[in-house]
């Protein structure tokens, strides 16, 4: 199932992020956290989005409180401390639970995929990576301690902008 399609989530600054403006283009959805020791990943997010937007490619961050309250900002203090501090301009979503009986449902989709050791089902920790397709259906998995820079991830982005 495309997750594009029939899932709806605002935007961090409120009103509908409109996943389906995505159809056609890679997407990395990223739950994100600000004070998380992964934080610093926010870096190599943003260099991704810069390196690639243009071949038709974004991260979209999803931040989550759920791990140890790691998010616990409104939306106004998570997006002034993702551009003041990162210089952010991927897109973001509102906050979203994604474990547990509340899971959003654009996470009860991405977890039935599998990363390369296996793992599926419940989000590890902040900053898991899923690598959404053109299609809408995903295509990778990556661990939170998977930093978005690293080969894996270049490559699994660079062959789905490839595909097209």
């Amino acid at each position: 199932m495309s997750v594009y399609e029939n899932i709806q989530i605002a935007s961090l600054q409120g009103g509908d992020a409109d996943l389906a403006q995505y159809e056609g283009q890679a997407v990395l959805v990223v739950n994100v956290a600000s004070k998380c020791g992964l934080t610093p990943q926010y870096t190599a997010l943003e260099e991704l989005q810069k390196q690639y937007a243009g071949r038709g490619f974004t991260v979209l961050g999803v931040p989550c409180n759920q791990f140890m309250g790691q998010e616990p900002g409104s939306a106004d203090e998570i997006a002034e401390f993702c551009s003041a501090t990162y210089g952010v301009t991927f897109p973001m979503t509102e906050k979203v639970d994604v474990n547990g009986a509340d899971r959003h449902p654009l996470y009860a989709n991405l977890v039935e995929t599998a990363d390369a050791e296996g793992h599926s089902g419940d989000i590890r920790w902040n900053f898991e990576k899923f690598l959404v397709g053109r299609s809408g259906d995903v295509v990778a998995r990556f661990s939170p301690q998977t930093v978005p820079d690293a080969p894996e991830v270049v490559a699994a982005v660079e062959k789905e902008l490839d595909a097209a």
